[in-house]
């Protein structure tokens, strides 16, 4: 079994992996790691639950330890490693886990996002940040509003690149890559490869090693189990599961945004304690709903 050890990590990094408790790496860190620490472009096809963050923030991190210093100046701190995700609850996800990673390193990170205040995330941009976690509208927000400069980015990762050509961001994404210095290390990261996908690929990575981690199959973390109901019955076959089982931490997903808030109101009346979650909700009852989650203050989102 490989150790994160034997694949090239800093002291500092695998202290903080052991505080953690990771034991070994996945195969998509055992893969893009060693690729990525000695700088070459990585185009990877892994989806959510392989570890894939790990695999582009750790080498990014390292890379980074040579300018690392405790210095107050912003001029010691420019952005030198961006990362863009379609949302804005996995740019928080993903900002966590590196703030986790880079513990006993001086080097800063922020996300910025939309759906809050532009003016809560100018002053920490003002005081300098290595690592910025973006969606690529409140980026380009803040490219307008001059409160950033790219011109020192020298690692561009794109995090779940299918995703956000979904979403329409295709167009900001050309934009963003425009402003970024020519020389740089670039990693795209997709569960899927459609021709778009790929048009995107030739267009930001220079001759890109491909790594495949399981493509479309489910996380071997996963375990799948089909329950037959009529459709009436689902919302009482639903609760039934929860409750029969002492289920503590439940992520359910519907087909719209009403079925969503009714099925919470009725786990609610059942004596489950849910919240919904879904585009409509303001940023911060999100943010609300997921730490509640994490808590287990709620059992089922």
């Amino acid at each position: 079994m490989t150790t994160f050890a034997e694949l090239g990590l800093a002291p500092d990094i695998l202290r903080a992996l052991d505080e953690m408790g990771y034991v070994s790496p996945t195969p998509i860190q055992e893969q893009v790691i060693p690729l990525a620490l000695h700088g070459g472009d990585i185009l990877g096809a892994a989806q959510t639950g392989t570890g894939k963050t790990a695999a582009f923030a750790l080498p990014l991190i390292q890379r980074l330890l040579p300018h690392a210093n405790t210095s107050t100046s912003p001029a010691k701190h420019p952005i030198r490693a961006l990362i863009l995700t379609p949302t804005r609850e996995l740019a928080i996800q993903v900002e966590e886990a590196i703030q986790a990673y880079t513990r006993h390193v001086p080097l800063r990170s922020l996300v910025v996002y939309g759906g809050v205040n532009i003016n809560t995330q100018i002053p920490i941009l003002k005081t300098g940040v290595e690592i910025l976690v973006a969606t690529p509208g409140r980026l380009l927000d803040h490219v307008q509003n001059k409160t950033l400069l790219l011109n020192q980015v020298n690692t561009l990762v794109l995090d779940e690149a299918d995703r956000m050509l979904d979403m329409g961001f295709m167009p900001d994404l050309k934009r963003i890559v425009a402003l970024l210095p020519a020389q740089r290390v670039n990693m795209m990261f997709s569960a899927t490869f459609p021709e778009e996908i790929r048009k995107l690929a030739d267009s930001i990575l220079n001759t890109p090693t491909f790594i495949e981690v399981a493509r479309n199959e489910t996380a071997v973390t996963v375990t799948q189990v089909v329950h037959p109901v009529h459709h009436e019955r689902k919302r009482q076959l639903l609760a039934h599961l929860i409750k029969s089982r002492d289920l503590r931490q439940v992520l359910v997903f519907t087909g719209t945004k009403l079925g969503c808030n009714r099925l919470a109101n009725e786990l609610n009346k059942a004596g489950i304690h849910a919240d919904a979650i879904h585009g409509d909700k303001t940023q911060q009852e999100r943010i609300k709903a997921l730490d509640a989650f994490k808590a287990g203050t709620i059992r089922v989102l």
